[in-house]
């Protein structure tokens, strides 16, 4: 494909793939620059905004090997190719089509690749998420309330891994027979990379009835960095995030977690004190979140908060005021550290610290590396 005809998705996609670029470089790179430009930025062959985290990077010869090598083991035209036979949708931050319920993320993700029906993130959304290592009631709940929510016209998003995840989509699938909702599915790695492997008809089945989204490109293999990554992205576009059986620890209290931090409500099915797969939701259900004995709870709930409803989302950030407010505006003008803001501040090492953190889980600022940036849209 002649590069001159290449989309913008194409550069975007390909910077997706390349060794050394994390989540928050790519956030860097895609949110100063348009793709095109921001490949040049990449290759060396542009300046990179002055005082950007970007131009930080660029400053590791090691980064510019990968990046470099990357660019030719994976260019525009032969990342775009694959995309394009894959059926693919890809989508960059900034664009129209660009998903606002995840582009005002706190963390959000600078690339889509999906595939299927992406009208479905316009309409009601619940996750149902657990265990992989699901009990026989376990893995019936999860069908059940799955089918339950399509049968009320409610979207099933959850990460379609084994347990609780495969059986929550199995279950919408069934019920999208005599209601609306349907699968939407968040994976840790390419759209063409299935796994786990036995959940290959059913990765088709969701694309086919629902939604199949990642940030990953194609190729990119589950490594499990990507899993919690993957979590805040089921968190984010849910209204309400349901744990159905969970142990002590796992990806499914991450999610829990992630959903909490951005203000949506976490519910549990109860268990039984002695089964070890319910440790995790009896511990939710202990520390205040409301218990779901069957979908007309969750239906209940869905109905108190119509605010991340519709493809219109409400920015729900509290704004910031006084010293962290002042903080904003130095990181928001140029990435700096805790030093630097410190210095351009006047104020304590400390409260600075304070106030960053506050800034970060407020989804006003993103950090990497020591580096901190404006997360989001600006404030006016």
């Amino acid at each position: 494909m002649n590069g001159s005809m290449l989309p913008p998705a194409a550069y975007a996609a390909s910077l997706a793939s390349f060794t050394e670029m994390t989540v928050h470089r790519l956030l860097a790179l895609l949110r100063h620059h348009p793709p095109i430009e921001a490949y040049a930025v990449a290759m060396g062959e542009h300046p990179p905004r002055p005082g950007s985290l970007i131009e930080r990077v660029l400053t590791d010869a090691a980064v510019r090997a990968g990046w470099a090598l990357s660019a030719k083991l994976r260019p525009p035209d032969e990342m775009w190719q694959r995309c394009t036979d894959l059926g693919l949708e890809v989508s960059v931050i900034g664009d129209p089509d660009h998903p606002s319920l995840l582009a005002l993320d706190p963390l959000p993700p600078p690339v889509l690749f999906t595939r299927g029906d992406r009208s479905l993130i316009g309409g009601r959304r619940v996750a149902l998420v657990g265990t992989r290592n699901a009990t026989a009631v376990g893995r019936h709940l999860a069908q059940q309330l799955g089918a339950g929510l399509a049968a009320a016209d409610v979207h099933v998003v959850s990460g379609l891994a084994r347990g609780i995840d495969g059986h929550a989509h199995t279950g919408a699938i069934a019920g999208a027979a005599s209601g609306s909702g349907r699968p939407i599915a968040v994976v840790a790695s390419g759209l063409d990379v299935v796994y786990p492997r036995e959940h290959r008809a059913l990765w088709a089945a969701v694309a086919r009835t629902g939604l199949l989204l990642s940030e990953w490109p194609p190729g990119a293999e589950p490594i499990p960095h990507r899993f919690p990554l993957r979590n805040r992205l089921i968190a984010a576009l849910a209204e309400v995030v349901v744990v159905v059986e969970s142990r002590e620890r796992g990806g499914s209290l991450v999610t829990a977690s992630l959903a909490a931090e951005r203000g949506i409500p976490v519910m549990a099915v109860p268990g039984s004190a002695t089964n070890r797969a319910a440790l995790g939701v009896n511990g939710l259900l202990r520390d205040g979140s409301a218990p779901v004995l069957g979908v007309e709870d969750v239906l209940v709930a869905l109905s108190l908060d119509h605010t991340r409803a519709g493809s219109l989302f409400v920015d729900q950030r509290v704004r910031p005021h006084g010293a962290d407010l002042e903080c904003y505006r130095v990181c928001a003008d140029q990435a700096s550290t805790v030093g630097m803001v410190a210095e351009r501040t006047g104020r304590p090492l400390l409260d600075v610290a304070m106030s960053l953190a506050r800034l970060e889980v407020g989804g006003w600022l993103v950090q990497s590396d020591g580096w901190f940036e404006r997360s989001g849209s600006p404030l006016p």
